[in-house]
């Protein structure tokens, strides 16, 4: 699976679905017998297959958003404003490296996104204060896990071959990185990222709290960028680009839940 470039979310909900299938059945599952056993199950013939019903995403409003800001703290906050900002998925904002990010020029380089794509995307300008105060803090926590040897963690093996002291270097450091830190099997103390699970808590949170009715997810944050991105008149191949969408298909689901629909129709209501 990494060898074709599954992205890891894929490849740990595969060995799940594995083992689980393992278990109850003692058999293995198609991708085995397709790809690492070759030997492909032959079809069953007379069985149809499932229909997968069409999602529409959960989009905030501008209104909405800035609530869901106003609800939470740092480092949170600072996560939903570049969430929102450059379309992150929760995975690739946790996982930022303080390289990635460039104030001068408004970017952010997400590295490793699905299919092993980079791809650069906008950084708000509402978050670049919040963004510089952050860095000068985390120097100053840099600074202490150096004089106690606390190594990043998430680097390659071939990366650490590459660049040695790469793990020490302020520019590999996370943005946001975890508040414990642990020894890895050969001894060295590392300090990985924010666990997502800690802001997917504060984001449901900030949304119960502020009353808002929609099933808020910080997914939903990334789905409200694309979907005002349209409604600011951005053309859908830049969205494409912006989100790291392989097909343009999977980025025209977003013009099903634009103000006036995909085919910019009025509701005959709005004219009684």
């Amino acid at each position: 699976m990494r060898a074709r470039r599954y992205s890891v979310r894929t490849e740990q909900a595969y060995v799940y679905w594995i083992r689980r299938y393992v278990i109850h059945h003692a058999r293995r599952l198609r991708f085995l017998y397709d790809v690492v056993l070759r030997q492909p199950l032959d079809a069953i013939d007379g069985i149809a297959p499932a229909r997968r019903s069409r999602y529409v995403p959960i989009v905030l409003s501008q209104r909405e958003v800035r609530t869901l800001m106003d609800g939470v703290h740092p480092p949170t906050q600072l996560c939903v404003a570049l969430m929102y900002g450059g379309g992150l998925r929760i995975s690739q904002c946790v996982s930022l490296r303080v390289k990635d990010i460039d104030l001068d020029r408004r970017e952010i380089l997400v590295r490793n996104g699905k299919g092993g794509k980079d791809r650069r995307t906008p950084l708000a300008d509402l978050a670049v204060p919040g963004v510089r105060t952050w860095l000068r803090a985390q120097e100053k926590r840099y600074a202490g896990d150096t004089r106690a040897h606390v190594a990043t963690d998430g680097l390659s093996a071939a990366l650490e071959r590459k660049y040695p002291n790469a793990c020490r270097e302020w520019r590999w450091r996370y943005v946001f990185p975890a508040r414990r830190v642990y020894t890895d099997a050969w001894g060295v103390r590392r300090r990985h990222h924010l666990h997502e699970s800690v802001l997917q808590r504060a984001v449901r949170g900030a949304a119960l709290a502020a009353g808002l009715t929609k099933r808020v997810t910080c997914h939903s944050l990334r789905h409200s960028f694309a979907t005002h991105l349209l409604e600011g008149g951005a053309d859908i191949r830049t969205v494409q680009e912006l989100l790291g969408h392989t097909d343009v298909r999977t980025t025209m689901i977003y013009t099903h839940v634009l103000n006036r629909g995909g085919l910019g129709v009025v509701s005959p209501a709005d004219r009684l």
